[in-house]
């Protein structure tokens, strides 16, 4: 098995063809393309033609059409048995000012077949690469997305006219296993890494079934809301009896399924090469993929509100 570190770098440096338009486009469209983006930048900067050309821009050579022929070995490392994707210098990362002068959220999307004890090992594993390339003791918020839990609105409204509908939507419905997932998060707040910890997709019926479960209440319930914003009056009630705070988002549940990956990593014109073509005779890796998570941060300038530094990590296993 090979791990696979993917990244974006911070793409506030990207410019508008990668960042997202937040009112008509979902975050796995910008986390695709900034993905993308990075894998061209690094590709290019090993390509015969960029050298000798120190003047030549990131925007200028994320704007090229063609992917180069450069093997993945030389754009990529191995680090403590991961391949990074491209490879990352974080000693060349970091904000600009003091802890204080920021707000950083964190949210951590985890994806399909993972199992409660992974997912504890994977909530370190993401929140340490973002400490380290934000060169940053802590964050403020980290929320976690369960795969397979979606919120819906009418579930909400149903519950208010016929009492706990029971149809808030997910596999992911196991409160034994997002319990023991939660204890990692727990565990960070206790250590001071996380101010605060929340959960993604929570309507009011599934939070009393998982708040029992915690020692550390979520602070913050990110729901997805597709009508207009409008939270549901029964969520808006429990929430505030249990002084947890609402907030809104517009990501998906599933934000980097495996075809996805698989075609960001593949080889031809518009792939990175990292895996080998379809009749395994390229120097590619060789394997089934299979994305265990996503990481995305967020570093506010607390005095202006102004964005410093946004960008993602995934982690992904390539299975023989």
């Amino acid at each position: 098995m090979t791990k696979l570190i993917l990244s974006t770098s911070n793409i506030m440096n990207g410019g508008p063809s990668i960042i997202r338009r937040p009112t008509f486009e979902k975050s796995n469209v910008e986390l695709i393309n900034a993905l993308r983006s990075n894998f061209l930048v690094s590709k290019q900067a090993f390509a015969p033609s960029a050298k000798g050309s120190p003047e030549t821009s990131s925007s200028d050579i994320a704007s090229e059409d063609a992917s180069p022929d450069v093997p993945y070995t030389k754009w990529t490392a191995r680090d403590n048995g991961s391949l990074f994707v491209p490879a990352v210098d974080f000693s060349q990362s970091g904000l600009a000012e003091e802890r204080s002068q920021y707000d950083i959220t964190v949210k951590l999307f985890f994806l399909p077949h993972t199992s409660a004890s992974e997912r504890c090992k994977h909530t370190k594993e993401a929140v340490d690469l973002v400490l380290k390339e934000l060169h940053m003791p802590s964050i403020d918020l980290l929320i976690v997305s369960f795969s397979g839990v979606s919120f819906d609105a009418d579930d909400e409204e149903d519950e208010d006219e016929n009492g706990p509908s029971g149809s808030q939507h997910g596999e992911g419905d196991d409160m034994k296993a997002m319990a023991e997932t939660w204890e990692a998060l727990e565990w960070l707040h206790d250590h001071g890494v996380a101010s605060q910890i929340g959960v993604s997709e929570f309507g009011s019926e599934r939070l009393q079934k998982f708040l029992p479960h915690t020692r550390v209440r979520p602070s913050v319930d990110q729901i997805n809301v597709r009508d207009c914003c409008v939270v549901p009056k029964s969520l808006i009630l429990y929430a505030k009896r249990e002084k947890i705070e609402l907030l809104t988002h517009n990501d998906c549940t599933n934000v980097l399924p495996s075809g996805t990956v698989r075609e960001l990593l593949r080889t031809g014109e518009q792939g990175a090469g990292v895996l080998a073509g379809p009749g395994g005779d390229s120097e590619g890796l060789k394997g089934e993929v299979e994305p265990q998570w996503v990481v995305k941060y967020t570093a506010v300038v607390r005095d202006r509100g102004v964005i410093e530094n946004k960008g993602y990590f995934a982690m992904a296993e390539i299975r023989d």
